[in-house]
């Protein structure tokens, strides 16, 4: 009886950790609430999607500031964007999975860059 109690106790946990790792990449605003939540909860899963996400937003200014450049920088956001897109949707996937597996290319950087989050 204890396993049971147990058990569904961890399967919430683990759909509450899904629950902020997928909030974390709809929006920004998403991704402040569930950072705002992960500070009270402090889970490990959580934190690998915020940093993954909070990475792909500042792709996403900086790709916004070349797109302000005409023509070269146009053509530089657009096809930044579609890294972008792909990024994001991978980013996503894994969060829905439950995995913890980077987004391709800048993953690994994020996790060093924004380890203290």
């Amino acid at each position: 009886m204890e396993q049971e109690s147990a058990s569904t106790e961890s399967e919430t946990q683990v759909a509450d950790d899904k629950t902020l790792a997928i909030m974390a990449y709809i929006t920004i605003i998403g991704l402040i609430i569930a950072f705002i939540m992960y500070r009270e909860k402090k889970d490990k899963f959580s934190a690998f999607h915020i940093r993954q996400s909070l990475g792909l937003c500042l792709c996403g200014i900086v790709i916004f500031v070349v797109g302000l450049i005409p023509i070269l920088g146009w053509i530089a956001s657009f096809f930044g964007s579609l890294l972008l897109l792909y990024l994001w949707i991978m980013g996503l996937i894994n969060a829905i999975n439950g995995r913890r597996k980077s987004v391709p290319l800048l993953g690994d950087n994020f996790k060093e860059w924004f380890k203290n989050i």
